[in-house]
């Protein structure tokens, strides 16, 4: 094990390979532990090296960004994420992801829920995400209040060009208002939101170039306003 981590270290980012899509692809015809097993080597070659990878490289401009966001290439417990489903509570018996979940958490992310970039590889479907999801009750209602305290520093954060022009915000919102919240209040389409993030494609394509992880970094950036928004709404630095 210490031999395969150190050769993981010395891995330089070359682009995620069209052999990484293949595996995913593969992999969700031949979702099985017997499958996943006869690939293993795919698996840790053509997916796991390549994301821990891009996972150092984007390290130095994400701190850029912000010092409290964190990119940590470990295999467990760091910024790519498990590929085996937790199928304990899910009608889905699939044991394994057929995606690659790179997550880059705030600081804080690990006791409380903050806000934090993402970057999703699926066969036909790459995105890149910032923001927060589906925020236990406590965090959401305080993002809420600030929406109301300063109804005109969200809309400026919204409506941001650089943001709207490569993001959508996502997620499922209520069908009538929060509680506590008035239900005519000029603000209440985004106050009936579950979720505060935006998602933005990226072209598969261009992930094959060691040059994405400039262009993942400058759509994180166009998401900054919404990023430090959320830190501020959550009394969390940025």
């Amino acid at each position: 094990m210490t031999r395969n981590l150190s050769k993981e270290t010395e891995t330089q980012f070359e682009g995620f390979s069209p052999r990484l899509f293949q595996f995913l692809t593969e992999l969700q015809a031949n979702n099985n532990r017997e499958w996943f097993a006869e690939n293993k080597s795919r698996y840790e070659e053509d997916l796991l090296k390549p994301s821990l990878a891009f996972v150092r490289a984007i390290a130095p401009g994400l701190r850029r960004l912000s010092p409290y966001l964190q990119a940590i290439p470990k295999r467990m417990g760091g910024s790519l994420m498990r590929i085996y489903r937790d199928t304990r509570f899910s009608n889905n018996k699939d044991p394994y992801k057929n995606n690659v979940g790179i997550h880059f958490r705030h600081e804080l992310g690990g006791d409380i829920h903050a806000p934090g970039y993402y970057l999703h590889l699926q066969t036909g479907e790459c995105f890149t995400a910032a923001g927060i999801w589906m925020p236990p009750t406590e965090p959401l209602s305080m993002i809420r209040t600030a929406i109301v305290e300063d109804p005109s520093y969200w809309k400026r954060v919204r409506d941001n060009k650089k943001f709207i022009a490569r993001f959508r915000l996502d997620g499922e919102s209520l069908k009538t208002a929060p509680r506590g919240f008035d239900p005519t209040h000029k603000m209440i389409e985004d106050l009936r939101r579950k979720s505060f993030a935006g998602v933005a494609k990226i072209d598969q394509a261009a992930l094959s170039k060691a040059s994405c992880v400039d262009e993942v970094l400058r759509t994180f950036s166009d998401a900054k306003p919404l990023m430090k928004y959320l830190c501020d709404a959550l009394h969390q630095p940025f």
